[in-house]
């Protein structure tokens, strides 16, 4: 089996969204108790890099909360990027802030971001259901952008919303048009605060999701991201055999995540090993 990579999330600005995503406790319609401010220090965002780094990470997302890119946030997100690649030249820099026009995009590709991030989250017919305040075609068209414009796309969604099998199905085949590099599989987390109650999936249930998901996509990474610890527990191992070969190591945007030094050791007591590069 090809090495798992490690990706870890640095969440630049937390919980000043203004959507009303059903699923997501960054949106301040929800009010959900969780940390709020706008920008962290670039030099903790480096200082988070390097930290990353140095527990096997190969990717680092820089993640903000809100609709998508103006030029505030991307003048801050290049800066940001700037600086990291400045002490880790040889890290694959995500960023993930919402919808972005092209040459927004652009000017984030010079920075040094080498990815992007966006995701489609869930199928167009279902899309309504979860969110209202803009649409799955504003998501879709982010992420022909970020093709376009010669960055890494990646690009995934959630499961587990209440979302039907036929809805499972037209998010995976958009997702073959959009061909990310890689796709990150979500598990929906439940927080009291969300309007979004749902049935959590069984560990069967998930881990089926992502054999299918890897028969279908031809992505290098897929990756299981948000929930993983919530929904498999302590059968986290058996997603590697399902066919992830990649996981978010540290902490989520609003939730608490496995010690990426637990994370390893599991990996490797599988006779896997942890990739040392993002891409050849």
């Amino acid at each position: 089996m090809s090495p798992i990579f490690l990706c870890a999330i640095c969440n630049v600005s937390s919980g000043s969204c203004n959507e009303d995503c059903k699923f997501c406790t960054q949106s301040v319609r929800h009010k959900a108790n969780i940390q709020r401010y706008k920008y962290k220090d670039i030099s903790q965002i480096v200082q988070e890099a390097k930290m990353a780094r140095s527990h096997g990470a190969v990717g680092f997302c820089l993640v903000t909360s809100g609709l998508g890119l103006d030029d505030k946030k991307t003048e801050f997100i290049c800066r940001a990027a700037f600086e990291v690649k400045k002490v880790l030249p040889e890290f694959n820099l995500i960023a993930c802030n919402g919808t972005a026009l092209v040459e927004q995009l652009k000017e984030l590709k010079k920075a040094g971001i080498d990815s992007y991030n966006h995701n489609l989250e869930t199928s167009k017919e279902f899309y309504s259901n979860i969110c209202t305040t803009h649409s799955w075609e504003d998501r879709y068209q982010t992420c022909l952008n970020v093709n376009r414009v010669g960055l890494n796309l990646v690009s995934g969604g959630i499961f587990g919303m209440g979302e039907s099998k036929e809805d499972r199905v037209s998010f995976i085949n958009s997702l073959k048009e959009l061909n990310p590099k890689t796709t990150p599989l979500k598990f929906f987390h439940p927080n009291e605060a969300l309007p979004l109650k749902a049935k959590t999936l069984s560990v069967d249930e998930a881990l089926e999701i992502i054999k299918w998901a890897r028969s279908e996509l031809k992505c290098e990474k897929l990756m299981v991201a948000g929930g993983r610890e919530f929904v498999f527990k302590d059968r986290q191992k058996e997603i590697f055999k399902a066919g992830a070969n990649a996981i978010v190591i540290g902490d989520y945007l609003t939730t608490s995540g496995n010690a990426p030094k637990k994370d390893i050791e599991l990996i490797e007591s599988l006779g896997l090993e942890v990739a040392k590069i993002c891409y050849e």
